[in-house]
């Protein structure tokens, strides 16, 4: 079973655990077993389970890779409108594009306040031993709203 199956099964198992103890919970009290409160709290925690499992499978989205694009470290976000991903100098101008692309399709609907973001994939241009300067090479700007 793979990681993304448990993931999706998550909510499914620890819900009906819940209800299993649920049951028993009730029998505990109208029967006054000695470890009915003991129960009450493992029914509280595997529902608690179910419900943040299912609440993070929601907010839970696979990284978007595009053909042709490179991995880039992002340098700087300012965490509102602008990311700036620094290249190597050898990173090859066709992959500029998807790369942008793939940076732009990765940022998550509805974060950043709904501001335009522009992203940049810039390097290092060296002048002389010890003297470089940024050079943005490629930019796009991509509007997150929650539409």
């Amino acid at each position: 079973m793979s990681f993304f199956e448990l993931l999706e099964n998550t909510p499914k198992v620890f819900g009906f655990i819940g209800i299993f103890l649920l049951i028993g919970t009730i029998f505990a009290f109208l029967f006054n077993f000695g470890f009915k409160f003991r129960i009450v709290g493992a029914t509280i925690f595997s529902l608690l389970l179910s419900l943040s499992s299912w609440a993070f499978i929601q907010s839970y989205s696979e990284k978007v890779t595009i053909e042709g694009a490179k991995y880039l470290p992002i340098v700087y976000d300012n965490g509102f409108d602008l990311i700036i991903a620094k290249a190597d100098d050898d990173f090859p101008g066709e992959s500029i594009e998807p790369t942008l692309e793939q940076l732009s399709r990765n940022l998550r609907k509805g974060s950043r306040s709904g501001a335009n973001v522009k992203i940049k994939i810039r390097k290092l241009e060296k002048f002389s031993d010890g003297v470089s300067k940024p050079v943005v090479i490629g930019e796009v700007q991509k509007n997150v709203k929650m539409n």
